[in-house]
């Protein structure tokens, strides 16, 4: 697995997205990354952001109906439930339908959701899990962050990078706070991230990169020691 620091030097995250992704996962904000091609790195990347998770959430998959339907029951211990993709196919931890219906409704139940599936916009991202599955508005709105892979080819070489983040309170519709090479709002407060908690968590993305940490023990070592001092 990549962590952080790996994805950073690679290009595939800038350090104000890095920033603002531990600020809000850390504070409990489900997650979605988006990609159309295969390969493009979107397991990679939601394996690197589960390292902000905050301790004491367990990471369990979401394998099956009766596993969530258990969790909807039982609120605690919080746990962040991982679909490994949205999609139809028979594979561990797929879902589709009714499935994912009742995914997008842990939430509800204080449990954190991270999944990635085949989409490179908030609309077609939408499309696919409200159209074609049925999920509410209402649901959709509590994954809070939605993060979009694009590839890029650079000195002989494809990079990947996220091009676009979006976010929801839980409430409102998501909207658009970056976009590579154009705006961002990753620099001050944004609805879902205060200003102190995003410069604190941009001071710990700092010391991660300062100090090399390669392997996802030695990030999550950092992270919690940091953000819990």
């Amino acid at each position: 697995m990549l962590s952080v620091v790996d994805l950073i030097e690679a290009g595939t995250l800038t350090i104000d997205v890095a920033a603002y992704c531990l600020a809000a996962i850390r504070a409990g904000a489900s997650f979605m990354v988006g990609a159309l091609p295969g390969g493009a790195g979107k397991t990679t990347v939601m394996g690197a952001l589960l390292n902000f998770v905050p301790p004491g959430v367990t990471l369990a998959p979401a394998d099956s109906l009766p596993a969530i339907e258990g969790a909807m029951r039982r609120a605690q211990p919080r746990r962040c439930y991982i679909c490994h993709e949205i999609g139809s196919g028979a594979y561990y931890a797929y879902l589709w339908g009714r499935e994912l219906r009742a995914y997008f409704e842990l939430p509800g139940a204080g449990h954190m959701l991270a999944t990635n599936l085949h989409a490179d916009t908030c609309e077609a991202a939408r499309a696919q899990v409200c159209l074609d599955n049925g999920v509410s508005a209402e649901a959709f709105a509590r994954m809070n962050l939605l993060l979009f892979l694009s590839l890029h080819r650079a000195g002989g070489r494809i990079v990947r990078r996220i091009s676009t983040v979006w976010e929801s309170d839980g409430v409102c519709p998501h909207g658009c706070v970056y976009e590579a090479g154009g705006r961002s709002s990753l620099g001050d407060a944004t609805a879902l991230v205060p200003a102190e908690r995003l410069a604190c968590a941009r001071g710990v993305i700092d010391l991660l990169v300062e100090r090399g940490a390669r392997t996802i023990e030695e990030v999550r070592g950092v992270i919690v020691d940091e953000m819990e001092s």
